[in-house]
């Protein structure tokens, strides 16, 4: 009876005490305590630079105005750190992450048995960027073996190698998709650390070039971009048009020569359209911290302080609500079963028929 009694006495006080935690007002459950934002890629590439320059102002958006910390936690094109944000990071509302814009489709295709998270659960907070202001490119040094993308089409000619960081990662994937849906001639290399190591091969010629966001180059190697900077971009992806300041390079959509290879791209392209910079906290999240947290991450996006080091920083911000980013994955979970499985197969290395 007595070990009965205590074992009433100690659930009926547990369930009291999380009956008090999440009657806490947002202010009052965030006061003194400290956010950590994780970031899948290491120090120094566009992620980082997004995620820091966000971790700077979020705080003083957030009731209760709570210590804000990024940690770097690269590994496998940010697999790993969205599988923490999603399984292991602590759902009370005190840790969220930037993750790879891949990772939702990767989630949705269900071919990668590492994948350890459904994209529809998280608590998504929104992107910084839609990439209306920016663009997703092939940079090339001017001494590679192709000087175009007609090059890269010959069966005949010399094979461009390309660096990137994992399967799953933009830099991984847009070269497949690329070469399935446009034809081209290309080696892939992947398993550099992170961004900046792939940046790195590049200035030693380790690889020939890699597929980026044009605001990391401009915010990470801007020479590069400048007449006689020793690269050339080849091609744009993630754009229905021509980035304004480089109207001499073809989108990707341009030079589909078929049906099948333009509903590739304009398929895969979506992440980017829509969430180029996500950030997500875990499932389950507190409602009201969840709203807490949403709220803190658009008011950050026009926050004037923010905007100008985004501005100094290269950086080109276009934020999407979380909301958005949700509508986003439903749409693209409702892709044809073909397309479905056309790039289950390319992002899983096979060749696409």
């Amino acid at each position: 009876m007595l070990k009965r009694l205590a074992v009433v006495v100690l659930t009926t006080t547990a369930i009291l005490a999380v009956s008090q935690l999440h009657a806490q007002t947002p202010e009052e459950f965030y006061r003194g305590k400290r956010i950590t934002v994780t970031v899948g890629y290491g120090p120094g590439g566009g992620y980082d630079i997004f995620a820091r320059l966000l971790a700077r102002h979020f705080g003083k958006y957030v009731p209760g105005n709570p210590q804000v910390i990024v940690q770097n936690m690269p590994g496998a094109g940010s697999l790993i750190s969205a599988n923490y944000i999603y399984s292991v990071a602590p759902k009370d509302g005190t840790a969220f992450g930037l993750f790879a814009r891949d990772m939702p489709l990767i989630g949705l295709m269900g071919h990668n048995p590492n994948v350890q998270f459904d994209p529809r659960k998280f608590t998504w907070l929104g992107s910084s960027s839609n990439f209306s202001d920016d663009a997703y490119v092939m940079i090339v040094r001017d001494d590679a073996p192709v000087k175009s993308i007609a090059d890269m089409r010959r069966p005949d000619g010399p094979v461009l190698v390309l660096g990137g960081t994992a399967d799953g990662a933009t830099g991984g994937d847009v070269p497949r998709i690329l070469q399935e849906a446009l034809g081209l001639q290309m080696k892939l290399v992947l398993g550099y650390r992170d961004s900046a190591a792939v940046f790195l091969a590049m200035e030693r010629n380790e690889v020939s070039g890699r597929t980026t966001d044009l605001s990391a180059i401009k915010a990470t190697r801007p020479d590069w971009l400048k007449p006689n900077g020793g690269y050339r971009l080849l091609v744009q992806f993630a754009r229905r048009t021509r980035h304004p300041d480089h109207r001499d390079v073809p989108t990707a959509r341009e030079l589909a020569t078929t049906n099948s290879g333009r509903a590739l791209i304009e398929f895969t392209e979506t992440p980017l359209l829509t969430m180029a910079r996500p950030f997500a906290a875990p499932p389950d999240v507190p409602p009201e911290r969840a709203r807490a947290l949403q709220a803190a991450f658009l008011a950050v996006h026009h926050d004037a302080q923010y905007l100008e080091e985004a501005a100094r920083a290269g950086v080109y911000v276009s934020p999407v609500s979380g909301d958005d980013i949700v509508r986003s994955i439903d749409e693209m979970s409702r892709a044809s079963p073909e397309i479905f499985d056309k790039v289950r197969k390319l992002l899983a290395g096979e060749k696409g028929g």
